[in-house]
């Protein structure tokens, strides 16, 4: 797929909470062709500290009104910096990055697990699904209810089953540990997943022993997002691969770590 350099213009810039903004990008022309599990790589201008692009998972993207959403967490000077954008503002912007999910086809049963920021990519995968006449199951899990936020969004697209570690909002406890995963009752075609390490891994090995394909967003640290600075690289059933080019979506039975 054909990347793209492009000034985005920020339509507008909403605060979530503490941690996390939602901002809302554009183009005088149609945005290019992207797929639901791509990223970009975005320019941090006027930040000393930050010299590398950061890599942001497509959030969404709306072909009526060419906007595309981008949910950043501020963890870092580069983050930081971006979540301050104000409407006007451009982003330059390289995308789209990577490989994308693969598509489940019409009448299976699917189910969508994020995990913090996990739940990013999840979004733009639920629009796509709902094209295909797919409404999936969302498993959204984060520590309080502060981490739980543009439900709507989601309820758009299918069902939301929500966790949070301090039962502040919805189920109490771990994501994983959600009845849906363990309703003998409840059968799922495919899983799509993203967020922490440990949570995927438990994912992968309850897909696997469930013999339900899986696939997961990796979150490994990128830094020039093009395979040649080799720093998230993952160690998979064919060789070690590139999280930023080869990925980030892989078969969970693919990676090492994670086989049963």
């Amino acid at each position: 797929m054909k990347k793209h350099i492009l000034d985005l213009e920020v339509v507008s810039n909403i605060r979530l909470n503490r941690d996390y903004v939602v901002i809302y990008v554009t183009h005088k022309d149609k945005i290019p062709e992207m797929m639901p599990g791509q990223f970009v790589q975005i320019l941090v201008e006027d930040s000393p500290n930050t010299f590398l692009r950061r890599p942001i998972s497509i959030h969404d993207y709306d072909p009526e009104t060419n906007i595309m959403s981008l949910l950043i967490q501020e963890v870092g000077d580069g983050s930081r910096k971006m979540a301050q954008l104000k409407p006007g503002d451009t982003m330059n912007t390289i995308f789209p990055l990577g490989n994308w999910f693969s598509m489940p086809e019409k009448g299976e049963n699917v189910l969508l697990i994020g995990g913090g920021c996990g739940i990013a990519p999840l979004l733009y995968l639920g629009r796509e699904m709902n094209k295909l006449g797919i409404r999936p199951h969302f498993l959204l899990g984060a520590r309080k209810a502060e981490g739980i936020f543009l439900i709507d969004k989601y309820e758009a697209f299918g069902e939301v089953h929500i966790t949070t570690e301090d039962g502040s909002v919805g189920k109490k406890g771990y994501v994983v540990h959600h009845d849906i995963l363990w309703d003998e009752n409840q059968k799922f075609d495919r899983i799509y997943t993203c967020g922490p390490d440990p949570m995927m891994k438990v994912v992968a090995k309850y897909a696997q022993k469930n013999n339900i394909y899986c696939e997961a967003s990796l979150e490994n640290l990128m830094a020039c997002g093009f395979g040649v600075c080799l720093c998230c690289v993952v160690d998979t059933s064919e060789g070690h691969k590139t999280t930023c080019v080869e990925g980030p979506i892989f078969n969970v039975k693919d990676i090492k770590e994670w086989q049963i």
